[in-house]
C-alpha cells in the first residue's frame, strides 16, 4: 500500500467514525483490511482503495467496521460497575423514587457484555428495583458486532474473562462449546446502531451515559463535539462514566470529575425536560 492510498483510508476513517491512525499505523491497517480485500476478491490494498475511491458504498461500511477496535469482556475495569451498584444507582433511586424511571445508554456496545454486565447488576439489585422501570439502550457503530451482541452468545474464553462464575451459572446456557445470556437479560437491552459522529438526539434523555474507551481514538476536537452533545442529553443530576484513560478535563465544562470516583463525571447542565415514557422496557427485579 502507498503511502498516498495510507492517507486516503485515514482520512476516510476520520470522516465515517472519528477514528484518528496515526501515520506509524500503516502495519495494523494492513493487517485488518488484506482478509477484507480477499473477502472482495481484490489483489490488495491498493486495490481496494482504488474502489474506494470509486464508490465507497457498502464497502466504505466494512473497512471502518474491520478497522473500530471492538474489545469488551463482561465487569470490564470492575471499578466501574462497583461505583455503578455501589453510588450511582442508589443516588438515582433516590432521585427518581417518584417516577421509578431510569435510562442507562452505553455508547459503545460492541458484541454486548457492557450492557449485559449492567443488566446482571441491576437484577442483583433484587427487590429494590421492583416495580421500576429502567432501559439500557447499547449502540456500536458496527452492525456486525451488534448482531453477536443481540444473540448474547459467547465462547468459553469470552465468559471466563471478568464473568464471576456464580453469574455464569445462574444467566447462562451451554450452547454446544458456548453460552448464550437468559432471554430474560437479553431482553433488557435494546441495541441499536449508531455513529457518535451523528445525530443521536432522537435517543432521548438518559440519567446514566457509559461512554468508556471511545474517546481515546477522537481528536480533541471530535471529543468536545461529542461530550456537549451527550450532555444535553442528560438531566441536571444525569452520570457519564469513561475509560481509565479519558477525561473531560480541558474539553467540556458540560461535566465535573465526582469526588473520590474515579472515571465517573456529574451532569454540569441544567435539568432537562424527560422524554415520552412509551417504549420503556418494563423491569421488576427478582431476588
Amino acid at each position: 500500500m502507498t503511502p498516498q492510498d495510507f492517507d486516503y483510508l485515514r482520512q476516510l476513517l476520520r470522516q465515517r467514525s472519528g477514528l484518528v491512525l496515526s501515520a506509524e499505523k500503516q502495519y495494523l491497517a494492513e493487517s485488518r483490511l488484506l482478509p477484507l480485500a480477499r473477502k472482495h476478491g481484490l489483489a490488495g490494498l491498493s486495490e481496494l482503495v482504488g474502489r474506494l475511491k470509486a464508490a465507497a458504498g457498502q464497502l466504505g461500511v466494512e473497512v471502518v467496521e474491520a478497522m473500530t477496535t471492538n474489545e469488551s469482556f463482561f465487569f470490564r475495569d470492575k471499578v466501574p460497575f462497583e461505583h455503578f451498584r455501589d453510588v450511582i444507582m442508589p443516588a438515582l433511586v433516590a432521585a427518581r423514587a417518584r417516577e421509578k424511571r431510569i435510562r442507562i445508554w452505553c455508547t459503545a456496545a460492541a458484541t454486548g457484555q457492557e450492557p449485559y454486565s449492567l443488566a446482571m447488576s441491576l437484577k442483583g439489585m433484587g427487590a429494590a428495583l421492583a416495580g421500576w422501570r429502567v432501559e439500557i439502550v447499547a449502540t456500536d457503530i458496527s452492525r456486525e458486532v451488534l448482531e453477536k451482541a443481540k444473540a448474547g452468545i459467547y465462547s468459553q474464553f469470552e465468559v471466563q474473562r471478568g464473568l464471576p462464575i456464580q453469574l455464569l451459572v445462574k444467566f447462562f446456557s451451554q450452547v454446544g462449546e458456548a453460552w448464550q445470556i437468559a432471554p430474560e437479560i437479553r431482553g433488557m437491552v435494546q441495541f441499536r446502531a449508531l455513529n457518535l459522529l451523528g445525530d443521536f438526539s432522537s435517543l432521548g434523555v438518559f440519567d446514566l451515559v457509559f461512554c468508556r474507551n471511545v474517546l481515546i481514538y477522537f481528536d480533541q476536537d471530535t471529543k468536545t463535539d461529542v461530550l456537549n452533545r451527550i450532555a444535553r442529553q442528560m438531566p441536571g443530576d444525569g452520570y457519564l462514566i469513561l475509560g481509565a484513560a479519558e477525561t473531560v478535563v480541558g474539553l467540556t465544562d458540560a461535566f465535573k470529575p465526582m469526588p473520590d470516583r474515579r472515571g465517573v463525571y456529574l451532569s454540569n447542565t441544567p435539568a432537562m425536560r424527560r422524554p415520552p415514557t412509551s417504549n420503556v422496557l418494563k423491569f421488576a427485579a427478582k431476588a
